[in-house]
């Protein structure tokens, strides 16, 4: 059961307005993964005026703690930081102050939200101490790598986040059992061979072929048999600069990998890269690689999902399974490794622009739905 104060507990309508104000600015002030210098000196200088949780400085991030009162393992919620390289695309009041640069994933939301949660625990006597954790570089998938050490450190027994998610009702919740978004990561090959006039290209090595039968072959490892989703997205492919005159003698292969289990995309990632030291021996070039914006399978724990749902259902929110998971990658997975916890997903609305566009901007009507959620998870004396 959850206690009373938590039975009833909403969050404050002063403590929103609070947190509208700070998204916005967010907003104003996107920065790129592991550049979230500015964002964390708004975020933190917000927790300092209004909270009296304690903050730790890490390297590239920080936490803020509110101490609990008996010794019931500690508890975890998380926020992203980071933005896109994408132009803002709308002309609000806080548009993006950083050309090029804007929160098209709603992470501003994320943290805006967190710090509600803060707001709101500052005021009442938790009886378990409770974590907020203000990740970078979730989009690259480098991010929860350097945070979530610390639900170890600090013996942290469940852990939560949420994504605002189009497409469904404004302010549902929205969830999936076990696995609810996929492993991906991105694979670069570099083949280099002999650059050579085009009139002769016998006298240099054209790496073309090479870059568009290792494109198919990769490809057709897809429409194998696999236990789940499989997919390989060629993203980028180079090669010469178009000139007439000039047979080129380097190219990139650029390809993402994504699948619902971690172990099928490592056997096609090695499938991939024998296929193409093959193909460049054959030919004469020298192959390199590189793996970047590597993700991990992200799987909710059942018994942490239970919990969810009845916080859910207890605050009379409209509550939504995903049918289909979620295709895109999140690096929360690192820290479900680690201890038990949920990803869950709150409706930005049904005919929502979609995340990762130019006409998309954070829903603020959803920030108290992530709070509510967020403090009756932290409160519950289950």
């Amino acid at each position: 059961m959850m206690n009373n104060e938590a039975e009833v507990a909403k969050m404050r309508p002063e403590n929103k307005e609070k947190i509208v104000v700070l998204r916005h600015r967010l907003h104003q002030n996107p920065e790129l993964s592991l550049q979230e210098k500015e964002t964390i000196a708004i975020l933190k200088a917000f927790l300092k005026e209004n909270t009296s949780l304690k903050i730790v400085d890490k390297d590239g991030w920080f936490y803020a703690v509110k101490q609990g009162t008996d010794e019931k393992a500690p508890i975890a919620f998380r926020a992203d930081m980071d933005a896109l390289p994408i132009e803002e695309g709308l002309d609000l009041p806080y548009a993006s102050q950083n050309p090029g640069v804007s929160h098209k994933c709603g992470h501003d939301g994320h943290c805006a939200a967190l710090c509600g949660l803060g707001l709101e625990l500052d005021q009442i006597a938790a009886d378990r101490t409770v974590y907020l954790l203000f990740q970078p570089a979730e989009e690259i998938g480098e991010g929860a790598k350097r945070c979530a050490a610390l639900l170890s450190e600090k013996q942290i027994s469940e852990t939560y986040a949420f994504h605002n998610y189009s497409g469904y009702p404004e302010g549902a919740i929205v969830y999936r059992r076990g696995l609810t978004q996929p492993a991906s990561e991105g694979l670069t090959l570099r083949f280099v061979g002999k650059q050579s006039h085009a009139s002769a290209p016998e006298e240099g090595r054209n790496p073309a072929s090479s870059i568009a039968e290792t494109a198919l072959y990769a490809q057709s490892l897809t429409q194998e048999c696999h236990k789940g989703m499989v997919l390989c997205t060629i993203v980028g492919m180079t090669v010469g600069s178009g000139d007439f005159g000039i047979s080129p003698g380097e190219g990139t292969l650029q390809m993402t990998l994504r699948a619902e289990r971690e172990a099928e995309m490592k056997e096609m990632e090695t499938s991939i890269l024998e296929y193409a030291s093959w193909q460049a021996a054959v030919d004469g070039l020298t192959l390199h690689s590189e793996i970047r914006d590597d993700f991990p399978e992200t799987r909710n724990h059942d018994q942490a999902l239970e919990k969810v749902l009845r916080c859910g259902e207890k605050l009379g929110f409209s509550v939504r399974e995903m049918e289909e998971l979620w295709r895109a990658s999140e690096d929360f997975g690192q820290y479900l490794k680690v201890c038990p916890g949920a990803m869950i997903y709150i409706g930005n609305g049904e005919t929502y622009p979609a995340l990762h566009t130019r006409e998309y901007d954070f829903n603020d009507k959803i920030l108290p739905t992530a709070v509510d959620l967020f403090l009756a998870l932290a409160t519950c004396s289950e």
